[in-house]
């Protein structure tokens, strides 16, 4: 069911995405036409000599869960296509430029933007798809919506905008800190990656239901669905399985991101605590790691928050009244992200 709606929802997207993109870049192209393949790289239109590239990149969970929620509400998703495109070129603005920020060589399997063309063509380029996010979403004055919801659909994509920064500098402040509290941490994901998904259900919502209260209910679906997944992925990079999720085992001990089993294990282990003080790790410290988190029961503690967390995302769903099988395919969207291995 699920995959039926991503793929009547996600061509139309794409089509919307790459008006909104190759419209604005016209005239810009014709003067600079390296410029046009920054922005269409990241978004697996392009290679990085601006060839097609024929994968995409990325899954677009979030416009996929703002289309859903639109048509849940008992409205017509294709209204709120600008937004959804918003949405997905805002993520993709806040991935160069965390890429830069975490000198992050690989995005998707492919070399990451800074990578090829250098930190300052990246941040120029995360700033062209920050400001084609808002060209994108003014399309929604168009849309037949009520200029009240266009305007309430603003503020609620403004707030978000600040809350991702906020919590990219929480992010960021952490890795100088020798401490960090798991409420802190919390606080921190639910910035960086809980806004964005919590803002695609309750804009989604709102277009499709007109409806202020409506709204906030999927809101807050959103909001612990996206501190679910977050957790979630926590998870996978200390125990997730090398085959199912591509990458080295204990991803998350290697780089030693403070994660939340982590930071649960650093204030339940000294010696965990002295293996982070190292310069670097030797040996069998990565293992070492893992088994004292595993000993304080930190995987047990992370599995508590995000069952939490998924629980409270369901109740919130179940509140805002979803009508249709859109509703169907949300708590299906709901239970695959819960489940996942990867």
């Amino acid at each position: 069911m699920l995959d039926s709606f991503a793929h009547r929802y996600l061509h139309e997207l794409d089509a919307v995405m790459r008006e909104v993109v190759n419209s604005r870049l016209r005239e810009a192209e014709a003067e600079a036409p390296d410029f046009a393949t920054l922005l269409r790289y990241p978004l697996g239109w392009a290679d990085e000599y601006n060839q097609p590239f024929s994968h995409r990149t990325g899954k677009r969970i979030r416009p996929l869960l703002l289309l859903l929620c639109a048509e849940a509400s008992g409205g017509d998703w294709r209204q709120a296509l600008p937004a959804a495109a918003a949405v997905e070129l805002l993520h993709n603005f806040s991935l160069i430029h965390d890429d830069i920020q975490d000198d992050s060589p690989t995005r998707h399997g492919r070399p990451t933007v800074w990578k090829i063309w250098g930190r300052a063509n990246a941040i120029n380029a995360g700033d062209a798809l920050f400001a084609l996010a808002y060209s994108a979403l003014e399309g929604l004055a168009d849309s037949g919506i009520e200029p009240q919801t266009v305007l309430r659909a603003w503020r609620i994509f403004n707030r978000t905008n600040l809350e991702l920064t906020r919590g990219q500098h929480l992010d960021m402040g952490f890795e100088h800190r020798p401490t960090v509290t798991t409420d802190e941490y919390l606080s921190m994901i639910r910035g960086k990656s809980a806004a964005l998904v919590s803002a695609c259900a309750e804009i989604g919502a709102l277009i499709g239901s007109q409806n202020e209260d409506t709204a906030l209910h999927f809101g807050s679906y959103g909001l612990n669905l996206g501190l679910a997944f977050q957790i979630r992925d926590d998870i996978l990079g200390i125990w997730g399985d090398p085959k199912v999720t591509g990458k080295s085992a204990a991803t998350d001990i290697l780089s030693r991101k403070k994660s939340l089993p982590v930071l649960y294990g650093l204030q339940h282990s000294e010696r965990l605590a002295a293996l982070y003080q190292q310069e670097k790790f030797e040996g069998d410290d990565v293992l070492e790691a893992v088994t004292i988190l595993s000993s304080v029961g930190a995987l047990e503690f992370t599995q508590q928050h995000e069952a939490r967390h998924y629980s409270a995302a369901l109740e919130a769903l179940e509140r805002a009244e979803p009508v249709s099988t859109a509703a169907k395919a949300l708590v299906t969207l709901t239970e695959s992200l819960f489940q996942r291995q990867a």
